[in-house]
């Protein structure tokens, strides 16, 4: 089934075809890693046939710690992601944290991203909404799933019919965040995409005192379950070195294991489609 809403031309790409790919570096990290990582997850997605929109940051505006590495900033950033677009051939999705950012970043962004702890911002919303971009909101880790009618509803009256949700985990007390798959239909009902983004699900929020820390080796477990459960769209930072990562490193997965993992996912859709 297609959906002209969600279609990015310039790629012959409809997200509402089929299962779909967000992924990439949680920041832009250098001009070159942010090339390289758009490569090779081109390069994986289009193996398995998974429609791809490449992510990275050109700003983390809500670190826990004031010496959390933010990104290059709104110029330089989108300069990067401009390129990134290009000569990778690839749609791109960024966050961004501010009315005014809408704009400039719709010249270049094919997704605007609200952040989380942005998504019931009106202003935001509606700066976004504005640009005509197709725009992903993420589920406030505060906000149970029917809540989220509000942010379509701002949306849709600000004129824009493109909304996508996704879901990123609730807060579970301290340090910790839980998944309610039921999230997924509820949201769904509102007549949008609905992505499960897996890597930030499984985010310890703040767990390592002056950053956040992670639980990885759960990505597949998550993954999986959230295909069984109908998502329409799958988010994962995905790092060549978590390690190393500047941001979000403790929570995104191995890029050597994408490959693998997809391959998995795509069998599990066509099950679930079947159904």
């Amino acid at each position: 089934m297609t959906d002209s809403r969600y279609r990015i031309p310039d790629f012959n790409l409809d997200l509402a075809s089929d299962l779909f790919l967000i992924a990439g570096p949680c920041v832009i990290e250098s001009r070159e890693h942010a090339i390289f990582m758009a490569e090779e997850l081109k390069k994986i997605t289009s193996a398995c046939n998974v429609p791809f929109v490449f992510k990275a940051s050109y700003d983390k505006a809500n670190r826990t710690s004031i010496k959390s590495f933010r990104g290059p900033g709104l110029e330089e950033g989108l300069d990067v992601l401009k390129e990134v677009r290009s000569r990778v051939k690839v749609p791109i999705l960024s966050d961004v944290h501010d009315p005014s950012h809408a704009a400039p970043a719709a010249k270049v962004l094919d997704i605007l991203q609200i952040p989380a702890f942005l998504s019931r911002q009106t202003d935001l919303i509606f700066a976004a909404a504005e640009t005509g971009k197709i725009v992903n909101v993420k589920k406030g880790q505060f906000l149970a799933p029917w809540e989220m009618k509000n942010v379509v509803d701002k949306m849709r009256e600000a004129g824009n019919e493109a909304v996508m949700l996704t879901e990123r985990g609730a807060s579970f007390g301290y340090n910790n965040l839980v998944v309610d798959f039921r999230s997924f239909p509820i949201m769904q009902r509102f007549g949008c995409p609905v992505v499960f983004d897996v890597t930030h699900s499984l985010q310890l929020p703040g767990g390592q005192g002056q950053s956040s820390g992670g639980q990885p080796e759960y990505i597949p477990h998550l993954a999986r379950a959230g295909v069984a459960a109908g998502v329409d769209g799958l988010f994962m930072e995905v790092h060549d070195n978590p390690s190393k990562a500047l941001s979000d490193g403790p929570n995104a997965l191995d890029l050597s294991l994408l490959a693998g993992l997809l391959t998995q996912l795509v069998e599990l859709r066509k099950c679930v489609k079947k159904k």
